[in-house]
């Protein structure tokens, strides 16, 4: 009786691991000025807020050198935490000088795995200023498509670089079975409009009503002020957890972590279907 019930204790907490296995979590964030301007300091940080990450998605990284030595960096840190990650940045995007930036992603190795360096989308260059760029990740023998974006200012029509975007992933990357998330800094709240398609094809964000960016200042206790990063994920992909990573908390903080960057993480834990 006493093996049996043992045995027992050892499948169910097998059965527990395989669970928790089988959930990842991505980060997405704007980290404003990704270059030689962060300090050993400030990129540790960064490094301590997304550690509990599988996937991390950065927006703004500089374009020039120092981005990429950051980002290296950062990575670097991460891999003194306790786990193996590793990362790509993009090439600079072609858009106007003055908004050329990378994107980047860093992951853990243990249970994401990659076979190609992610390429950025020359078919929305004439259409997005800073065009996004795409990684396949594979995980458990699945494939994972994630589109790393930053578009133009809320006063620059981001709009039309959404509508360009949404079409592009449902009419040439709307597969039925291939998972596939869209990461980053959209400059839009994810209740407007401009999002009705992608939500109609089964797309849903990751978080809704929850501002994402600093204020400069606090106004009585208030830090944040727009909603306008989010995580869309396709109807493949199991939610369990969504949300922000507050890294300010008090309004004591918010001149220190505004050196960090002037957005929030947000956050995805989710599944795979097995289908």
């Amino acid at each position: 009786m006493f093996k049996k019930m043992s045995f027992l204790v050892l499948v169910f907490f097998h059965c527990v691991l395989l669970a928790q296995h089988g959930e990842i979590q991505l980060v997405s964030w704007n980290i404003r000025d990704l270059g030689k301007t962060k300090s050993a300091e400030e990129l540790n940080a960064i490094a301590e807020i997304v550690r509990d990450a599988d996937i991390l998605a950065i927006q703004e990284v500089v374009a020039g050198y120092g981005g990429a030595q950051a980002v290296a960096k950062l990575t670097d840190m991460l891999n003194r935490k306790g786990a193996k990650w590793d990362y790509v940045i993009s090439a600079p995007t072609n858009g106007p000088k003055y908004v050329t930036e990378r994107y980047a992603f860093v992951w853990k190795t243990k249970h994401i795995k990659i076979k190609n360096r992610g390429w950025l989308i020359a078919e929305l260059d004439s259409l997005i200023d800073r065009e996004p760029f795409l990684l396949e990740l594979y995980t458990q023998g699945k494939k994972l498509t994630v589109v790393n974006f930053h578009s133009r200012p809320y006063n620059k029509d981001p709009e039309s670089e959404i509508r360009a975007l949404s079409n592009y992933v449902i009419d040439s990357l709307g597969s039925k079975t291939a998972p596939l998330i869209i990461a980053g800094d959209f400059n839009v709240d994810e209740k407007m409009s401009v999002f009705d398609r992608l939500k109609k094809s089964g797309y849903r964000s990751a978080i809704s009503d929850q501002k994402t960016t600093l204020k400069r200042t606090c106004d009585g206790t208030e830090y944040l002020n727009h909603p306008i990063d989010n995580i869309f994920y396709s109807k493949n992909i199991r939610k369990i957890k969504g949300g922000v990573l507050d890294f300010v908390r008090f309004c004591d903080e918010l001149e220190k972590s505004r050196k960090l960057s002037d957005h929030l993480p947000v956050f995805l834990t989710f599944r795979l279907d097995q289908k």
